[in-house]
């Protein structure tokens, strides 16, 4: 065959100025840490590791509107008010207009508590000045990236982690599905590593895109914790001397096998299983502004196929759009019915069930109607879609397979958060997905579809 009727094997990438910051927001001792309905105690009693916020910005030159990433150890947003409270904060003071942020939240279950009506409780005194910090080292983080971004690349490379499960299980005996795994049901175990480099080839920093649920340290762990990305991060950040950011995918569905444990160790283990996944694909890159082209065939024991390495110039488009999808509601209590259930309750387990969905109900008020945002980046050859909720893992498998060979991140608990959006097949299932979500049966399926339609238009020449 020809040289020419091959196409290169050329990685997604984007060239720009990028700029990547870090801070430690790790809080106190003691804030009110209570995340499981099965836990004893309300109160962090220590830390087991930092949690941490790293921030990345892309543009495509000095003087244009940049795109800011964040990623954030944090659990998920009890109340629309805090969420909305923290994140316009960041956006008057960087100057940004609301589709060019993304504020992520890595889904940990063993992180402080960040619902502002929590003050009253044990430890809530903290909370407040917590969320203070949060957006002060946010804004802190995101200049410091605008102010040192250089000429770089972001490349994309995909790979495999089997730290992922399905956590949909059949309970056997009963009706229910249990969450926790179920070895019969194959999971989408895919890595999504993204690297930074300078013009020089050094590495600024590496972004990781993974979806499993935070889930590993549960009612017996007193300590606030990042989970498994503590470890990674550790993993990664030792090997390439630069800041790692997660991102938390559609992990709706997905968790570690062996969880709901108070042993550190088990978090630490399968935090090292994703980092040296990561650190898999990093060393099965090509450098920077590098492709394989295809020389020909060499008549040897066998013909052989040869390819090497070219040049090539990444792509400079950068394009960002949020769009707000009108998304129907279950048939459900209204605030004022949740508050008096929740009053009349003493069963603990039951009471923070209704706490949750008052909260829930509180953010997207007494419609029939919720309007829930999306945003959708292009960063050169790949696509960054975040949305507030836990979509099940459907949500990025579909994206991958439409927009290949473009790479797809896809991240769930980005600005807000409210429920589950498990696919339309299940809502016949009792299941907690089922259950705690708002959201009426066909929500994942209209999020894929609007994501699908937005990245088609973003990726059409201007």
């Amino acid at each position: 065959m020809h040289r020419s009727a091959i196409p290169p094997f050329r990685p997604a990438a984007f060239a720009g100025r990028i700029g990547v910051a870090q801070r430690d927001i790790t809080p106190p001792a003691g804030i009110f840490a209570r995340n499981w309905g099965a836990a004893r105690h309300d109160v962090a009693s220590g830390i087991h590791r930092p949690l941490m916020l790293v921030c990345a910005t892309f543009a495509t030159n000095a003087s244009a509107e940049p795109l800011v990433l964040i990623g954030a150890d944090l659990g998920w947003w009890k109340s629309a008010q805090d969420e909305r409270n923290l994140r316009e904060g960041i956006l008057k003071a960087l100057g940004l207009d609301a589709s060019r942020l993304m504020f992520c939240l890595s889904h940990t279950h063993a992180g402080p508590g960040t619902f502002s009506e929590d003050a009253v409780k044990p430890g809530g005194e903290h909370i407040l000045p917590f969320l203070q910090k949060v957006q002060d080292m946010a804004i802190d983080a995101a200049t410091e990236a605008l102010a040192s971004a250089v000429p770089a690349t972001l490349s994309w490379q995909y790979g495999h982690c089997s730290l992922a499960v399905n956590r949909d299980l059949p309970e056997p005996g009963g009706q229910r599905y249990l969450v926790g795994m179920n070895p019969a049901e194959k999971a989408d175990d895919t890595l999504l590593t993204g690297r930074i480099t300078t013009a020089e080839g050094a590495v600024m920093g590496t972004i990781v895109n993974y979806a499993c649920h935070p889930t590993t340290l549960a009612w017996d762990n007193e300590l606030i914790s990042p989970d498994y990305i503590g470890a990674m991060r550790e993993t990664v950040e030792h090997a390439t001397g630069a800041p790692c950011l997660f991102l938390q995918g559609a992990s709706g569905e997905l968790s570690p096998g062996e969880q709901y444990s108070g042993d550190t160790a088990l978090a630490d283990r399968y935090g090292r299983q994703l980092g040296l996944a990561v650190l898999s694909s990093l060393n099965g890159m090509l450098p920077a502004g590098k492709e394989l082209v295809f020389e020909g065939a060499v008549e040897s024991g066998a013909p052989l196929g040869v390819w090497r390495e070219g040049d090539f110039s990444p792509s400079t488009d950068l394009k960002a759009e949020m769009k707000v999808i009108s998304m129907p509601l279950k048939d459900l209590p209204t605030l004022a019915e949740i508050e008096a259930q929740w009053a009349a309750c003493d069963d603990h387990v039951r009471k923070e069930r209704l706490w949750r969905q008052r909260g829930i109900r509180k953010s997207l008020g007494d419609g029939t109607h919720a309007d829930m945002p999306l945003w959708v980046w292009k960063l050169g050859g790949a696509f960054l879609a975040g949305q507030p909720n836990e979509a099940y893992s459907n949500f990025q498998t579909d994206l991958r397979q439409a927009l290949a060979p473009a790479a797809v991140a896809v991240i769930n608990i980005v600005n807000g958060y409210a429920g589950y959006l498990p696919p339309a097949g299940h809502y016949q299932r009792d299941s907690y997905a089922v259950w705690q979500t708002p959201f009426a049966a066909g929500g994942l399926e209209l999020l894929t579809r609007t994501a699908l339609d937005i990245s088609h238009q973003l990726n059409r020449p201007a």
